[in-house]
């Protein structure tokens, strides 16, 4: 029987505890609501290894709504808020804004609309980031909009997980709001947090901060040097410590620096090679490799919309 079937079995006997302890001990409610919430913690939310995109999108409110409820009980779980701050990210990535954006040339209104509740669901993703921060270094939040580059030298190795998911939400979020001066403004804190990341533990996620420097370092404001050889440098390692089997890195090249270059060879080199890449070669990182080659191609459609002069 495989480890997803036993992880399931887990979950539902732990319900049934948490289930039964209702009407009992309080003791025993806390300690079983506490199982449960570890268990659905450690299992994920969104994208993780099932190998069907499609059952996930529709799977994904239910779990996240399942979080809140776990949350709303133990409002302090660190693996929790974590886990809310990864899930509502990548739901609002992979399946709002993403269908946003392949919508906007057929009906913009309907486009917004879902960039509005891309953007809600980034926010809500950072919020509970920064909660989880904050169980470890108490008044955190505050103090990072205060002083971020002090306040990011309480951070740990093990935040790193939290200061990823919380920068990625709220740069997502910043993305979709630049007509709100205050969100922008907010831009140093969510700054801090990735760069602290990336000193902490650089090989986070398979170079994951690293792909996401990627594409932030050609919008960096202050950073000495070329911002797309910054890029190139950061694409290298994510490259590296992917193995090459993450279709991430290549698409955010491609759309970050080839576009801004305007070198369409490249921009169709990179996105080819994500294309070539197989998903089931590694099963943890499949759904996100289906979702960055769906968006590969969507790129690919764009090409004469991108550049307006094509390389020969």
């Amino acid at each position: 029987m495989g480890t997803g079937t036993n992880r399931l079995r887990a979950l539902l006997v732990l319900l049934l505890l948490v289930w039964i302890a209702g009407s009992g001990c309080s003791l025993l409610r806390r300690y079983a609501l506490n199982q449960f919430a570890n268990a659905v913690a450690h299992s994920g939310t969104t994208l993780a290894s099932d190998e069907d995109p499609d059952l996930v999108k529709a799977a994904a409110p239910f779990s996240l709504k399942l979080l809140e409820s776990l949350l709303a009980e133990s409002p302090q779980h660190q693996g929790l808020l974590s886990a809310a701050a990864s899930g509502f990210t990548q739901y609002a990535f992979a399946f709002v804004q993403q269908e946003a954006d392949e919508l906007e040339a057929r009906d913009l209104a309907a486009a917004e609309a879902l960039r509005t509740r891309a953007r809600r669901l980034y926010l809500r993703a950072r919020t509970y980031g920064l909660r989880g921060l904050e169980v470890n270094h108490p008044g955190f939040p505050n103090t990072l909009l205060a002083n971020a580059r002090v306040a990011v030298r309480a951070a740990t190795r093990a935040d790193v997980p939290l200061l990823y998911w919380t920068a990625t939400a709220w740069a997502a979020a910043i993305s979709l709001s630049k007509d709100n001066p205050e969100l922008v403004a907010q831009i140093p804190a969510m700054e801090a947090l990735m760069d602290r990341a990336l000193e902490l533990d650089e090989s986070y996620g398979r170079g994951a901060i690293h792909t996401f420097l990627v594409t932030y370092e050609m919008s960096r404001q202050g950073a000495p040097g070329d911002p797309a050889a910054r890029a190139r440098e950061h694409f290298e390692r994510a490259l590296a410590l992917s193995e090459g089997k993450d279709a991430s890195p290549l698409v955010a090249l491609a759309e970050a620096v080839a576009v801004k270059t305007q070198d369409v060879n490249e921009f169709e080199s990179l996105l080819s090679r994500a294309l070539i890449i197989n998903p089931d070669t590694n099963p943890d990182t499949r759904p996100l490799n289906v979702v960055m080659q769906r968006r590969a191609r969507w790129l690919l459609s764009r090409k004469a919309e991108l550049f307006l002069i094509e390389n020969e």
